[in-house]
């Protein structure tokens, strides 16, 4: 597969998204851009805005195993992974898959669940793989997941720590239609006689795998690479700022401007690749110091300043 026939694909799956989900095309695609850069996503957003719609749509679409973990405080690690259960018959013990089995696992108001068991998600993010009474077993591949969590609703929830929302490669959110568009969503639920819309299958599991290679094809100019690393080190230079980003925050950087080239249709990253997917892949990366948390600064404010202070190279040189 070329970067056109990949970019033409991803445009079907947006297309099929669309049928069911409205939202922001731009949203969707970030959302499918994750998908194609083998990331995961982090959707946070208050409650009747699609969110497990758009997780069960885009696994409808891609020809996916869906699973849903509803996350709840008393929810144990063993619940998402699984557990050996005792077999009377044969008097032996037998893996019993969990949730987390399935290519596209929608974790459902993930900071509702302990530390404990979101840490149950985190070796299966880093690695697609869990480890259960001393063996290890592979997840299917492909593996995404999409977590959800509601911005205004703290009380019994557990906000996840630097570590689990640095596996995220990107977090986002559907946000409000604009006026036609809820007006659109009344009248496709008026046309049709089930609740939830229905998509059909755009494409298959292989041919997914074959679309998360092409990102490996394009490639990205040493100018570009130098001012990815110098946006990224410019976070941890504010005053703001405790903790900037990462080296792992650098490499997804990298990678969902790879992806994004690749919905572009492009065979090389341009600097609005980069632009288009910086505050999605970072923001949720930086961690304040409490005197800004007090003042109210915009994560996505740090970014945008670290954006600014470094020139954009002129590729056409």
């Amino acid at each position: 597969m070329n970067v056109d026939e990949a970019a033409s694909t991803c445009a079907g799956v947006l297309r099929e998204l669309q049928s069911a989900v409205i939202a922001d095309q731009r949203r969707l695609e970030t959302i499918l851009t994750a998908i194609v850069g083998g990331g995961h996503v982090l959707l946070e957003d208050v409650p009747g805005t699609g969110k497990t719609l758009t997780a069960r749509s885009l696994a409808d679409a891609l020809g996916l195993e869906f699973s849903r973990i509803q996350f709840t405080p008393d929810l144990l690690p063993a619940d998402i992974t699984g557990t050996h259960v005792y077999n009377e018959r044969t008097g032996e013990f037998a893996f019993e898959a969990g949730p987390i089995f399935a290519n596209v696992v929608l974790a459902d108001e993930i900071n509702r669940a302990p530390p404990k068991t979101q840490a149950a998600l985190l070796e299966a993010m880093g690695e697609r793989q869990v480890s259960i009474g001393g063996e290890t077993r592979e997840l299917p591949s492909p593996f995404f997941v999409v977590a959800t969590q509601n911005p205004i609703e703290h009380e019994g929830t557990f906000p996840l720590p630097e570590a689990q929302v640095d596996r995220f490669m990107i977090e986002t959110e559907l946000g409000y239609p604009d006026r036609m568009g809820e007006i659109e969503l009344i009248d496709r639920r008026a046309d049709r006689q089930t609740r939830t819309p229905t998509v059909k299958r755009v494409v298959d599991r292989e041919t997914i795998l074959t679309l998360q290679s092409v990102p490996e094809t394009v490639t990205v100019d040493p100018r570009l690479r130098e001012y990815i690393v110098d946006v990224c080190r410019g976070t941890r230079e504010d005053d703001r700022v405790e903790v900037g980003i990462s080296p792992r925050g650098i490499q997804r950087l990298f990678e969902a401007a790879r992806a994004r080239a690749v919905l572009a249709g492009r065979s090389y990253v341009a600097p609005e690749d980069v632009h288009a997917v910086s505050h999605p892949v970072l923001d949720h990366r930086i961690v304040l110091t409490t005197e800004a948390e007090v003042r109210g600064v915009d994560r996505g404010a740090v970014v945008g300043h670290a954006l600014e202070g470094v020139p954009v190279p002129a590729m056409g040189e």
